[in-house]
């Protein structure tokens, strides 16, 4: 008797499932188990653990935008299997610009759109709620990239983390990057460096300086091979010189 697709499917996921008995605290594993190339062809687990160990308890919501697969609609979902393990109490929420609905399981919801669609994206939003975790694994299009993060990153929660995955089309011509020129602003790793500046725009000496959404909301940076991590919260912390973005100079030793 021959299995469906999807009678295969369940059965495959069904396996897995057993296979990470006992795995769940340990994302390596549950990479290899679940198929995702983020163990393997990229080594990105160890620092998921590192970043979202906090989250791993707690009743989360979790977007990721990409699913895998690409134009088939039984393909993909093997990183949302491996969030949905993981975060045992978790709500898993995907992003494609492909249907993915027969991938849809308790816990995993997936929507069909392009990741820069601002009122699609609004809409998504509003359905799932608070969200904790972004993670974007999408079209890894650089101009795609700042443009969802731009929009998404204001909606994500404080306290709560964003993602950005294989930054490495930073430097390739097909997805908008450059390898010759690299101070160019429209790539992703350029315009995620320069997001570091708002860490310290409490030491900016620009008299009435005023702060824009990052300077305010960004309070980490993290970067890796091919991925980056942003914290979001209160950057509200005082610099030790500067006040209201002027140099007083007061109490200042120049032996120091």
């Amino acid at each position: 008797m021959k299995l469906s697709t999807m009678s295969r499917r369940k059965l495959r996921n069904l396996i897995n499932d057993i296979k990470a008995i006992g795995s769940g605290k340990n994302l390596n594993k549950l990479g290899k188990i679940y198929g995702t190339d983020k163990k393997g062809t990229h080594f990105y687990t160890s620092h998921y653990m590192t970043h979202l160990e906090r989250f791993k308890y707690r009743r989360i919501n979790l977007l990721e935008i990409g699913v895998g697969g690409y134009e088939n609609p039984h393909l993909g979902g093997k990183s949302l299997r491996m969030w949905k393990k993981y975060f045992a109490f978790g709500n898993i929420f995907s992003i494609d610009i492909y249907d993915k609905s027969s991938l849809q399981e308790d816990r995993i919801t997936t929507f069909k759109e392009s990741q820069i669609d601002k009122i699609f994206l609004n809409k998504v939003t509003e359905k799932i709620g608070a969200i904790d975790i972004i993670i974007d694994d999408g079209s890894h299009i650089n101009e795609h990239v700042i443009e969802a993060f731009n929009i998404l990153f204001p909606i994500l929660q404080d306290g709560g983390i964003y993602v950005i995955e294989d930054t490495q089309t930073s430097y390739w011509d097909e997805f908008g990057g450059d390898s010759k020129d690299l101070k160019n602003p429209k790539t992703i790793m350029n315009y995620f460096k320069s997001l570091t500046d708002s860490l310290n725009n409490q030491e900016f000496l620009i008299p009435n300086y005023k702060q824009n959404y990052f300077d305010k909301k960004i309070v980490s940076m993290h970067f890796y091979h091919n991925l980056i991590f942003i914290y979001k919260g209160n950057n509200d912390e005082k610099s030790n010189l500067v006040v209201n973005n002027q140099d007083l100079n007061l109490g200042r030793d120049p032996n120091q």
